[in-house]
């Protein structure tokens, strides 16, 4: 019975090709591991965590992080309190299928780890080039600026896209991002400053690379795989097959365009099979 729960855990994270469960079981157990090296050294006295967290954590000051550059982006997946933790991958769980469903994983992918490498460069230019800040040492954790860049992504891409939040009720994607907006400048204010600023990094991420792929400039193919061509049988069809087949093929820019747009006017609701078809179909194209 265990097994078989486990098994079926590893699937839905690692096998079931939705890349949200990856970065949520990733997220998840470097929490466990870091969390178990806290009690092995309540327990033991041993100074573990300590140096889990500093290899993890990514610093404020150059000097350190000059020996420790890949913090750039391990920073993202670490969390030491359980509610920032909770928090996070919910809302990673919510935006990202909402996110997944108009777009495909490499452009998911591409806006949560780009999102968070603007948010920790950020990050760090707040705490080496501002003078106030600048002999402040402190450290970066949390997937939240990768979490902001697929919020205000998915709210850019489909803004009028309702959800119901408990207490609040229904509300649309482009309310829900300003209100993160907000309580982030809000969050200058007090004494997470860094974080706040890796926020709204993020939050701009997501925001200006959705605006550039609805012109055309979808930066994510920078890690598009080159397919390798490879002989085609073609086989003589009916004009009706070839229609049927021309009907069905999804790479027309325009068309996807004009289905999103009519999502931002009337709600998802309102598209027809087709369209609906069509755009599943499109947003699993590479």
């Amino acid at each position: 019975m265990n097994k078989s729960v486990f098994s079926e855990l590893y699937y839905t994270a690692f096998r079931s090709g939705n890349p949200s469960y990856t970065l949520i079981a990733v997220n998840v157990l470097i929490f466990l591991v870091v969390a178990v090296a806290a009690v092995v050294d309540r327990l033991s006295g041993t100074a573990i965590w300590p140096v889990l967290s500093d290899m993890l954590a990514m610093p404020s000051g150059l000097g350190r992080l000059l020996f420790r550059p890949w913090t750039l982006f391990t920073n993202m997946f670490v969390h030491f309190e359980v509610f920032h933790l909770l928090f996070n991958m919910l809302w990673l769980y919510w935006m990202g299928n909402i996110f997944l469903d108009f777009l495909n994983n490499r452009q998911f992918l591409f806006t949560y780890l780009a999102g968070g490498l603007l948010g920790s460069i950020c990050f760090l230019a707040i705490y080496n080039l501002v003078p106030s800040f600048a002999q402040q040492e402190t450290l970066l954790i949390g997937a939240s600026g990768c979490i902001y860049a697929v919020v205000a992504g998915a709210a850019t891409l489909v803004p009028d896209y309702t959800i119901r939040l408990l207490f609040f009720g229904n509300v649309r994607l482009k309310y829900l991002a300003i209100a993160f907006t907000v309580l982030s400048v809000i969050g200058l204010g007090g004494g997470n400053v860094g974080g706040n600023v890796a926020h709204l990094a993020g939050a701009l991420f997501g925001f200006i690379y959705i605006k550039q792929l609805q012109r055309g400039n979808d930066w994510s193919k920078m890690f598009k795989r080159k397919k390798t061509r490879r002989l085609k049988v073609v086989i003589n069809e009916r004009p009706s097959q070839k229609r049927e087949q021309g009907r069905t093929t999804f790479s027309n820019q325009e068309y996807i365009d004009s289905i999103l747009d009519k999502i931002s006017k009337s709600g998802y609701a309102s598209l027809s099979k087709e369209e609906k078809d069509a755009l599943f179909k499109a947003s699993k194209q590479d």
